[in-house]
């Protein structure tokens, strides 16, 4: 639903600069739309093997505790994933697809850390996802 929310506003937008050419609207909604659904239909598939395989796993549970602290603690250099894709007009979704996978990549090596179950609240966690994210 909020993708089809954002198709009507960028599909308004275009509406307002080329005023009836519609071929001019169809095409450029195309090239600006189309890596966005192509990242809408990946981040779905991947949401659903997410929601069947990992909701109860406590690595996974535990992933998502640290990435919520450090976004809390850090908004300007974290943004959670499920917030990106949550309706935002100033993040695309492809956008969001790209920053959701790179912060994926940090937080695997995160959860790779000895004992993390045990310090994931621990500033050398919390140094971690700051080197990484630079």
């Amino acid at each position: 639903m909020n993708c089809g929310f954002e198709n009507c506003v960028v599909l308004n937008g275009l509406l307002d600069k080329h005023g009836d050419n519609w071929s001019a609207i169809m095409d450029e909604y195309q090239t600006l739309r189309k890596p966005d659904g192509d990242a809408i239909a990946d981040m779905a598939i991947a949401n659903f093997i997410e929601m069947r395989d990992k909701t109860a796993d406590k690595k996974f549970l535990l992933q998502k505790k640290i990435e919520a602290r450090f976004a809390a603690k850090y908004p300007e250099k974290w943004i959670p994933f499920y917030t990106m894709v949550t309706y935002s007009p100033d993040i695309r979704y492809s956008t969001a697809l790209k920053e959701g996978q790179r912060q994926q990549a940090i937080m695997d090596k995160v959860m790779a850390t000895a004992d993390i179950e045990t310090k994931w609240e621990s500033e050398e966690v919390e140094k971690l996802i700051l080197k990484e994210i630079q």
